[in-house]
């Protein structure tokens, strides 16, 4: 009898971990990047879908809700990738033998910095949602400038597609990406995006010619003025 039950329990311990073998990175992971100031906090959720892995990340730092994608395994490790975000910002780890732990590399541009993640349950992948279609006059390209201490040149783009609209911002002196806006609302004569993969908020009014957009730039607790302008 007590073999019976030594052998139950052995078994019992080492079900988990096959099946979070099997099962991969799915889960929700909490961990830290560290930089070189600092330990940024992160959590990443991972999670098999119909048509293969979908992911978001969480910096709370930055108030930074990042859809994921890219995730394969590669030569024995890991990797998952932060979409629309300069840099290419990938992370590479080795899965611990019994699941629970992923650590390794995250790069973005010329820096490497390492990571750890410790699973911390069932994944809950936050999906990004479409926006409504906004009114015709905020459709098009509008170029502006923020002036941080430097002056950074802005391109915004807004375009609707079925029914959804869809907008990407341009930051001309810092590598010309496209960074992909979050939510995009309107009301009335206001415009509200939100620009989770800078943790960013830009608010304006535009003007009854459809010209001119008049708002502030919200990011980090700082807030600039920022005028966009449609180009002649």
């Amino acid at each position: 009898m007590n073999t019976v039950v030594k052998a139950l329990s052995l078994a019992a311990l080492l079900l988990p971990a096959g099946l979070y073998a099997e099962d991969g990175l799915r889960g929700h992971w909490t961990g830290a990047l560290d930089l070189p100031d600092h330990s940024m906090a992160l959590q990443v959720d991972l999670d098999k879908a119909e048509k293969g892995w979908i992911g978001s990340i969480a910096i709370p730092e930055q108030r930074s809700l990042l859809p994921l994608d890219q995730i394969a395994p590669a030569k024995g490790k890991w990797t998952f990738h932060i979409k629309g975000v300069p840099g290419d910002p990938t992370f590479v780890g080795t899965l611990s033998d019994d699941g629970k732990t992923i650590t390794g590399d995250f790069t973005q541009g010329p820096g490497t910095f390492p990571f750890k993640l410790t699973r911390a349950g069932d994944p809950k992948v936050e999906v990004i949602k479409s926006s409504p279609a906004v009114a015709k006059e905020f459709v098009g390209t509008w170029e502006g400038a923020l002036e941080a201490g430097q002056t950074l040149r802005l391109v915004m783009k807004i375009s609707n597609d079925d029914s959804r609209s869809k907008a990407v911002l341009i930051s001309l002196d810092q590598g010309g990406s496209e960074i992909p806006v979050g939510s995009i609302e309107t009301s009335g004569t206001t415009l509200t995006l939100r620009v989770n993969a800078v943790g960013g908020e830009y608010q304006g009014d535009i003007n009854k010619e459809g010209t001119e957009i008049t708002g502030t730039w919200t990011q980090g607790g700082s807030s600039l003025p920022l005028k966009m302008k449609k180009p002649k």
